[in-house]
């Protein structure tokens, strides 16, 4: 399996690299029901980080993943969408683009997991654009951290996830 990371002038510091365990979370979703990283165990996920619900480039990005969840099916993955917004304004973001996936806040304490992943943005409060895809172990098989306006490319996704799916 090639997972390697992606990274365009951004600083990796903190972000954990291919190969290891992922920092275990637990989150509100846009329904305020409590998600768990590790209760996914024995499926793939994608934690996709983005800065805030209702953005240009976010919306684009997570309407592309909501328009190919075949993809992340098809690879037995769970697509986790975090930010630092609120439940209640990702519940509303969530019901007008209709996304069918898990969106999570991460409010309070504000940004603790984005940091936690290493994509914390002290400066504007906001998370990086990073994506994470984990295996069904746990271990870490793919980051991409793209810099401030940069779309990430659902075409990487689609490679690493066949390759999960084929085993």
């Amino acid at each position: 399996m090639t997972g390697q990371a992606a990274v365009v002038s951004v600083d990796l510091a903190g972000v954990p690299a291919v190969g290891q365990q992922a920092p275990d979370f637990t989150l509100a979703n846009q329904f305020g029901e409590p998600v768990r990283l590790a209760d996914f165990r024995g499926r793939n996920v994608v934690v996709v980080f983005y800065p805030f619900a209702f953005s240009g480039i976010c919306t684009g990005e997570l309407c592309e993943i909501r328009d190919n969840l075949a993809v992340f099916d098809h690879a037995d993955a769970e697509v986790l969408a975090v930010s630092v917004d609120s439940k209640f304004a990702l519940r509303a973001y969530a019901e007008q683009e209709g996304y069918g996936f898990s969106l999570l806040a991460d409010f309070w304490p504000h940004g603790a997991v984005a940091r936690e992943y290493g994509v914390f943005d002290e400066e504007s409060g906001m998370a990086r654009r990073g994506t994470f895809i984990i295996d069904a172990g746990g271990t870490v098989r793919y980051v991409v951290v793209n810099p401030r306006g940069q779309a990430r490319e659902l075409a990487e996704y689609r490679r690493i996830l066949a390759e999960l799916a084929q085993g």
